[in-house]
């Protein structure tokens, strides 16, 4: 059983606690989400381009005949992009957003730089997040959690995309049905090595 296998284990087992969060890099900085919205973490795979999206969306997936739409995060932050390697990964995650006059839930994948691990942390150990001034949106920072050897910025996952972004996501997903043709069905992810699957 590879590392990776063994995070996405620790990822099921832990999802119905609130305080657990999946730490992952990006860039030179570790972030955080909630390991309610994980769904499950996989190795970087075959992602299929589609036109006229904003340049933050890289595609769509087929993981095990469903198509989820993949965002990559450096783009989404305004970082500069970075070529993918044996350590990047895909977390699929849940989120919610507005679709007219109801609230759907939709599986999106965020490409990141590794995945590190699974921390439980406490309410005492998170901060507000700093004011940065009216021009800069930080409502998807959920608080900065102070741990050993620096900060993990945590992030709320249903709203790092715009209501307009979401509504581009969900579109992504419902118009590339059927699959490409050259996107496999059952195509099974690639995974990483041991060493490779965890900082």
């Amino acid at each position: 059983m590879t590392e990776l296998e063994t995070m996405d284990q620790a990822v099921k087992a832990a999802s119905d606690k609130e305080s657990k969060y999946l730490t992952f890099a990006l860039a030179e900085e570790e972030y955080g989400i909630s390991i309610l919205k994980v769904k499950e973490i996989i190795g970087m795979m075959s992602i299929t381009s589609v036109p006229q999206t904003p340049p933050f969306v890289k595609g769509v997936i087929n993981l095990r005949g469903k198509v989820i739409p993949v965002v990559d995060l450096r783009l989404k932050f305004g970082m500069e992009e970075m070529a993918y390697t044996e350590r990047t990964c895909i977390i699929v995650v849940e989120i919610a957003g507005d679709a007219g006059v109801s609230q759907v839930n939709t599986q999106m994948g965020i490409v990141v730089d590794a995945v590190s691990e699974v921390l439980n942390i406490k309410a005492g150990d998170v901060e507000e997040t700093p004011t940065f001034g009216a021009a800069l949106n930080t409502d998807f920072i959920l608080g900065m959690a102070k741990m050993e050897g620096g900060v993990k910025i945590l992030l709320d996952i249903d709203k790092v995309l715009s209501q307009q972004e979401f509504e581009a996501v969900t579109a992504v997903k419902t118009g590339e049905s059927p699959l490409p043709a050259e996107v496999t069905p059952e195509q099974p992810p690639a995974e990483s090595t041991p060493e490779e699957a965890v900082v």
